[in-house]
């Protein structure tokens, strides 16, 4: 089964709000009713947002945001960190409010129905990028084990990741030193060496990604990433997220996270 690169028309929509509500201390999240976009959705893509509050009032500019929930008979969901006007914006919204979205967008995750078990290493509002993730392997019979990084116990959401879809999520945190990149280095090492994982993903460190991209080159494990870039049309035409990527030979090119991304091969992304 393939989740990833695959074409999806791109529909401009005014979708009403089912549920807004906070989550923790600095996210949010909602839910909207868009069964057949969000049918159409695959893990890993993302949606651009007209960041509006129910009185019309926000920036102009719309927001790229990842898909947190969807799939046949699921709400269209968003998880994201309110930090700025427009994530404000977004947070102000209640439920029966309309939110303009365009999507879906970008080039989603790949599972493979051979493989057994991925691990997910995820950071912050990261894990809601590689939420969806945890539902679809799921669905495929495919074992999932997650690793989650926060700040803090308060800014964990570990039930938010993980739904219903059985996923094992091991927690560490800035404030114990817990995610140090050296102990969760060990976590890791440690796992790969009794239950090696067929495919690993991860989004929200730059410094957990280069880890990740790491192990897997010397346990010769598969992986995904999903990039983070700011974004002006989401379409591919203004060229504002071009980042650096390695092709198939090796050679470093400039691609469009929202076009050819947000998800690239682990070993071909580079750092930011």
């Amino acid at each position: 089964m393939d989740i990833g690169p695959a074409a999806f028309p791109v529909a401009e929509r005014s979708l009403a709000v089912i549920e807004s509500a906070p989550v923790g201390r600095r996210y949010h999240r909602l839910l909207l009713d868009a069964p057949d976009l969000s049918a159409r959705s695959r893990p890993g893509q993302f949606y651009h947002l007209l960041c509006r509050d129910g009185a019309g009032n926000g920036p102009y500019l719309r927001r790229p945001m990842s898909i947190w929930r969807c799939g046949a008979g699921e709400p269209l969901g968003f998880l994201f960190h309110v930090k700025g006007k427009g994530t404000a914006a977004l947070a102000g919204l209640r439920a029966g409010d309309a939110l303009s979205v365009v999507g879906p967008l970008g080039h989603g995750f790949t599972l493979d129905p051979r493989w057994q078990r991925i691990l997910i290493l995820a950071r912050g509002v990261g894990l809601a990028t590689l939420a969806p993730l945890t539902g679809a392997a799921a669905g495929m019979g495919i074992a999932v084990e997650a690793l989650l990084s926060a700040r803090a116990r308060s800014d964990l959401m570990a039930a938010e990741f993980a739904g219903a879809s059985g996923a094992q999520v091991t927690s560490v945190f800035d404030e114990d030193g817990s995610s140090d990149t050296a102990r969760v280095e060990a976590l890791l090492r440690a796992r790969f060496a009794t239950v090696r994982p067929d495919a690993v993903f991860t989004c929200g460190s730059n410094r957990l990604f280069l880890l990740l991209q790491r192990l897997a080159t010397e346990f010769g494990i598969a992986g995904q990433v999903a990039l983070e870039q700011q974004m002006g049309c989401g379409l591919g035409m203004c060229f504002c997220c071009v980042r650096q990527v390695r092709d198939a030979e090796g050679k470093v090119v400039n691609l469009r996270v929202c076009a050819e991304g947000p998800v690239f091969d682990l070993q071909a992304a580079l750092a930011w």
